[in-house]
């Protein structure tokens, strides 16, 4: 069994999202592929995002999991759901900002048997970069404090784009 994986299903317009293990940079195309066919679903309402089994996520997926969430506010009205059992990540979750944008549940969810595995994409170190860049940037839209965050790691992606 690989160190990680997305699985998904999808009822109603409602997709559940968990990720499993170590969620990192290595995922962002598979993640941002997966945000864009959901967000551009006619019947798309919200999402869920279950994080109970994460050991491990990054800032990249962090920002990508804020695309989708305000993606979910501005198409449906509704505020998506975030489950973080594990007080490391609900504390990074929560530095974030992330309860400005998810309800944060603290309780796993008991049964989720029809998630199918999401397939990792391969992707170049070029859109791994413009992906990183994406993510970070919605970050720092969240607040103050994201802003100063990763204003740095921007400006230096930014820096290798013109260069």
């Amino acid at each position: 069994m690989a160190g990680y994986k997305i699985l998904q299903a999808e009822e109603k317009g409602i997709y559940v999202l968990r990720f499993v293990g170590e969620i990192r940079l290595n995922l962002c195309s598979t993640l941002d592929n997966l945000v864009e066919s959901i967000t551009q679903d006619p019947n798309f309402r919200t999402v869920v995002i279950d994080l109970s089994e994460t050991e491990v996520i990054d800032s990249t997926t962090l920002g990508l999991l804020a695309k989708i969430a305000l993606a979910a506010k501005k198409q449906s009205g509704c505020t998506p759901s975030l489950i973080s059992t594990h007080p490391d990540i609900t504390r990074i979750i929560v530095s974030m900002g992330f309860d400005s944008i998810f309800i944060i549940v603290s309780e796993p969810v008991s049964s989720m048997e029809r998630l199918e595995e999401i397939p990792e994409l391969k992707a170049s170190e070029q859109q791994v970069r413009d992906k990183v860049l994406e993510a970070h940037k919605i970050l720092m839209s969240m607040n103050s404090h994201n802003r100063e965050e990763f204003k740095n790691l921007v400006h230096a992606l930014e820096c290798q784009e013109t260069g």
